[in-house]
């Protein structure tokens, strides 16, 4: 396996979390050309297969469509819809728990709140 994947989650969903992170850090714009199959077979040093399954889902979800005989293109609308879908994993992920052990702890909202501050290193609202 590639160095550049862990072994924690399947690899094509961080070869298409890899494509996200580019179209949100706008690495990629609306419109623009992803890299194609081969070319991140060839870059990654993995399967076709694993490739292709993380593409397809990207194609799926609407972020890529195809253009038959020239490629896939970043879809319109592609990184507010990621970033969406990212807030909502983030709170799923890390808000929920994150109150729910606060509570068994008995850390107060507003305990909770400058802990954030603090970590974060400013007093920004």
């Amino acid at each position: 396996m590639s160095r550049l994947f862990d072994n924690k989650k399947p690899i094509f969903i961080q070869v298409r979390e890899k494509i996200e992170d580019q179209i949100v850090n706008e690495q990629l714009q609306e419109g623009e050309q992803a890299p194609s199959t081969n070319q991140l077979v060839n870059f990654y040093k993995i399967n076709h297969v694993t490739v292709s399954k993380g593409i397809n889902q990207l194609v799926d979800e609407g972020i890529l469509y195809k253009k038959r005989g020239i490629g896939m293109f970043v879809a319109k609308g592609a990184k507010e819809k990621l970033i969406r879908k990212r807030k909502d994993a983030f709170v799923d992920d890390y808000v929920v728990p994150l109150v729910l052990e606060a509570g068994k702890l008995g850390i107060s909202q507003n305990e909770v709140f400058e802990l954030i501050k603090k970590i974060k290193g400013s007093d920004d609202e």
